[in-house]
């Protein structure tokens, strides 16, 4: 029998979990709080559409069968939607997936992966998991430096990520600079523009990246039901991208990657886009009015088009955010985001906003 310790890949000797905000529980759980607000993981504060819980509601009798491999009732409908075709979506356990499948069939030990910095860390975990190395750019006031992240290409470049917009920041790159970084990207690397917060932009120069699929078979648009679909809960995100890309990732997937409930729930979410409206509407409401007191305190914030703020505070993200967990407000501190000294903030509702900024000015005092 063997004494030595069991080892994973010398891989993710470098490879921390991933750390998501605190649950409400644990909070209350722990700091014997009877109300917590959550606003720490940019979830839709308005829930999901009642066509979805009522479609999961009656597919319960059907739980005890496989669900279709490549979801293709959904695949119908949101193609004609999304004015693309059927093979060129392909559905993952949220778009989180889909970014652990693009690492795992493109990269090689040693091959290099562009990112900005900072940016979603899921980004650079799956590129260390897979032995692959993170180049990271430095963003220039929270915006993607297109040309340094071009300036930055090598011949081992395999993948590029954009996020747009981008997490943690909330920016957005312009639609003219976006466009020419896609017609500059070497057309064997593939191109990820991750666009999980689409629906929340409401900025008029932003780039429309799927009418352009069909021209540059290098580039992937991932999108995700978690966000202003509020489906977060049952991991259902998507790519649309060339069939041939599409082929590969197919190989790597799991067979049954997205569930009987997060199928249906996503296809009942497509039919009902008066609550997206709604949620788009209240969202922009908030995310001014919330910016504006921010900044009435002194506070720098970074201008942002989805459903949360990032902005600076004196001292520690994480200070400022113990003191708001204490206060039952669970928000996300910068320096586990790759931002020190700032605080990331969800928007939740109007009364849950209002909840956030009075304890904050606590907290800061």
């Amino acid at each position: 029998m063997g004494t030595g310790s069991i080892l994973g890949r010398g891989s993710l000797a470098h490879v921390d979990r991933y750390v998501p905000g605190k649950p409400i529980e644990e909070v209350e759980r722990e700091l014997g709080l009877s109300r917590v607000v959550k606003l720490a993981s940019n979830e839709n504060a308005y829930g999901c559409s009642p066509k979805a819980v009522a479609a999961m509601t009656e597919e319960m009798a059907r739980i005890p069968l496989y669900p279709e491999s490549s979801s293709p009732a959904l695949a119908r409908k949101l193609a004609a939607k999304l004015g693309v075709r059927e093979d060129q979506l392909f559905f993952g356990n949220g778009s989180d997936e889909i970014i652990s499948l693009l690492a795992r069939a493109f990269l090689e030990p040693g091959d290099e992966v562009v990112m900005a910095d900072p940016t979603f860390s899921r980004y650079e975990q799956n590129v260390a998991i897979e032995g692959g190395v993170a180049v990271k750019v430095p963003c220039r006031d929270g915006v993607h430096d297109l040309d340094a992240m071009l300036g930055a290409l090598t011949s081992k470049t395999k993948l590029v990520f954009v996020c747009n917009p981008n997490n943690p920041t909330g920016t957005t790159v312009g639609a003219e600079p976006l466009r020419a970084f896609i017609e500059r990207v070497p057309s064997d690397v593939v191109l990820v523009v991750d666009e999980a917060y689409y629906e929340y932009v409401t900025a008029e120069d932003y780039l429309q990246t799927l009418p352009i699929l069909d021209t540059h078979p290098n580039l992937v648009v991932l999108r995700t039901f978690s966000k202003i679909y509020g489906l977060a809960g049952l991991r259902i995100g998507y790519a649309a991208l060339h069939p041939d890309v599409a082929s590969i990732l197919h190989k790597v997937r799991g067979p049954f990657n997205t569930s009987r409930l997060a199928q249906v729930a996503a296809l009942a979410s497509l039919d009902d886009p008066d609550f997206v409206a709604m949620c788009r509407a209240q969202n922009a409401a908030e995310r001014d009015r919330v910016a504006r007191a921010l900044s009435d305190m002194g506070l720098f914030v970074y201008p942002s088009q989805t459903n949360f703020l990032l902005f600076e505070v004196p001292g520690t993200g994480a200070a400022v955010a113990e003191r708001l967990l204490h206060q039952g407000v669970i928000v996300r501190a910068g320096e586990g985001l790759g931002v020190p000294g700032t605080v990331r903030v969800s928007l939740g509702t109007p009364e849950e906003n209002d909840v956030f900024l009075q304890a904050l000015v606590q907290s800061l005092n």
